[in-house]
């Protein structure tokens, strides 16, 4: 069960305060196919966070408006292209992470962090309810100097406001070789709705998830 947060006010204010860090983005005037297939590439940035089981991530990232897709999978570890059978063990040092491709220009890498933080318990080390294991910890895996700029400015304002009753354990990690999980664990949750995890486990973060961030919904 996660441990209650404070008034979540407080983090809408830090969020104001953290727009000082506004994405830059650039509008391309598309002439040729080429141009066509090079927008479509820029056009998306990445976020990879790990919060727990990825089933969860994935399924509450796909909602959120400027999202074009989730992949669950693995990174942060030693072996390469591990199986979800190793990285159970917790031995391979992979988390469980959604890699969130987005639309900078509808939803930016602020307020996915926003997301971040809220649906999930930041300050459990190395677990998420009955998820134990550091497969399951708490993650940022930034890709430069400004989604790392950002995700440190968020969480020491977090621990500075004492937000959370304890202090957040979140690792800040440089994202390294990213492992696509098994095809049965991509879009688990809308594919296994009715799995007694789902309905117990996820469903009820996916509904709270809705009712905080009702407005940023596709």
């Amino acid at each position: 069960m996660e441990k209650r947060r404070k008034d979540w006010c407080i983090v809408t204010v830090l969020l104001l305060m953290f727009s000082i860090f506004g994405c830059n983005s650039q509008n391309t005037n598309i002439t040729s196919k080429s141009t066509m297939e090079k927008d479509k590439e820029t056009k998306y940035d990445t976020a990879t966070f790990g919060a727990g089981c990825f089933w969860c991530v994935e399924a509450i990232f796909a909602e959120l408006r400027g999202v074009e897709s989730v992949l669950s999978g693995y990174t942060g570890g030693t072996k390469q292209n591990p199986t979800y059978a190793e990285i159970c063990t917790g031995e391979t040092g992979h988390a469980e992470v959604a890699q969130i491709t987005y639309d900078p220009s509808v939803t930016s890498y602020k307020e996915l962090l926003e997301v971040f933080w809220q649906v999930h318990d930041p300050t459990s080390l190395n677990k998420q309810g009955a998820d134990v294991g550091t497969q399951y910890r708490s993650a940022i895996f930034y890709r430069n100097q400004k989604q790392k700029d950002e995700a440190e400015f968020y969480l020491n304002r977090l621990n500075e406001e004492k937000v959370y009753d304890k202090p957040i354990v979140t690792q800040i990690e440089p994202m390294g070789v990213f492992y696509k999980a098994e095809d049965y664990h991509q879009n688990y949750y809308n594919d296994n709705s009715n799995q007694t995890y789902c309905v117990y486990v996820i469903k009820p973060k996916i509904e709270k998830f809705r009712k905080v961030f009702k407005d940023k919904l596709k």
